[in-house]
């Protein structure tokens, strides 16, 4: 019974603490963004400018110089060219979905009569209410496209605001993540060595541990998404549907959502295809690809993420759908990150 009291109490000692650091965490993480980001990139760039090292025989400041260019280069120029996609295809998309849902009015009332032949046995006020239904969808419909891309065009619009920020945010996190990068072996060990002077401490084994399977976790997830996009977006190509890069960036944000997923921008946009547009090759292509990145996403998603992190699939997707449903996005993150710390802790005898 003694053993029992204490297990749990060290469960309620470490939820407590547990939940602190996440909402301080959060709740300062935009006074230290650039540094944050600054680290998670040396992390990155860690391998890639060691290897320039070894293979070059450059010194450690040039080679940190180059990869950390190099990197934001990347970053900067895959924003951009997206930004400028996404804002070019969300305006013309803004432009042209009342005028879509206006001109096909006549199409959307003939369906409803064609349908009439399925349902004329019915009672009158059921009927009634599946119409009046069905046009009030469509209105939604309607009325949602244009809130989404409106609200996309209002971000990038709001974004030039930021500039001055933004611009003071990126040359912060460059340099920081060129000095991180540069110094970060010895900086790492000094600190480390300051704070455990025992290397066999178990608060060192423990942030090992943590930083081993925070990374793998971080990296797993954004696979995943990234994996979402990109076959949203090369089936949408494939078929030619317009505002492929849009569409494809709202699916992948559908795709962690509660309820919706994916299906929220699929399904509507192959029924609209089907039954208001007529065209079948792009609908009945939308619903095979749904089905098809489904399919992929159930088998992929458990198996990535569990791997990287060796926490048993269910246990992660009971993360993700509890922290959801409970809090959002930041209940999701909190879920998951107190499954990974509980598997830490476990993992080096803590509790």
């Amino acid at each position: 019974m003694d053993k029992l009291i204490e297990k749990l109490d060290k469960y309620i000692i470490f939820f407590v603490l547990y939940t602190l650091s996440f909402i301080l965490f959060f709740k300062f993480i935009k006074y230290a963004l650039p540094f944050f980001l600054a680290f998670i990139f040396s992390l990155i760039l860690k391998g890639p400018t060691e290897y320039i090292i070894k293979k070059f025989k450059f010194k450690k400041g040039f080679a940190s110089l180059i990869t950390t260019l190099a990197f934001f280069a990347i970053i900067i120029t895959s924003i951009w060219l997206m930004t400028t996609s996404l804002s070019r295809e969300a305006i013309q998309l803004a432009k042209n979905s009342q005028h879509y849902f206006s001109d096909s009015a006549n199409d959307i009332y003939k369906f409803i009569e064609s349908l009439k032949v399925y349902y004329n046995n019915l009672d009158p006020s059921i009927i009634t209410s599946l119409e009046s239904n069905l046009t009030s969808y469509l209105s939604k419909a309607s009325n949602l496209t244009v809130t989404i891309t409106s609200k996309i065009i209002q971000i990038m619009v709001s974004f030039l605001a930021y500039i001055p920020y933004a611009f003071m945010l990126i040359l912060f996190t460059l340099l920081s993540t060129y000095f991180f990068t540069k110094d970060f072996t010895s900086t790492r060990d000094k600190v480390m060595n300051s704070i455990i002077p025992d290397k066999s401490n178990k608060f060192y084994t423990i942030m090992n541990e943590s930083k081993r399977m925070l990374s793998n976790y971080a990296l797993s997830y954004l696979l995943v998404i990234l994996l979402s996009f990109i076959e949203t977006f090369a089936g949408f190509l494939f078929l030619k549907v317009r505002y492929a890069l849009t569409l494809s960036i709202i699916a992948a944000i559908f795709d962690i959502l509660p309820i919706l997923g994916i299906g929220g921008i699929y399904i509507p946009l192959a029924l609209l295809n089907i039954f208001i547009f007529k065209n079948y090759y792009i609908g009945f292509g939308v619903l095979i690809w749904y089905v098809v990145v489904t399919i992929i996403r159930q088998i992929v998603e458990p198996k990535i993420v569990s791997s990287s992190l060796g926490v048993h699939p269910v246990s992660i997707l009971a993360s993700i759908y509890i922290g959801l449903k409970v809090a959002g996005i930041k209940g999701m993150f909190f879920c998951i990150f107190l499954n990974i710390f509980l598997k830490v802790l476990k993992e080096v005898k803590v509790l």
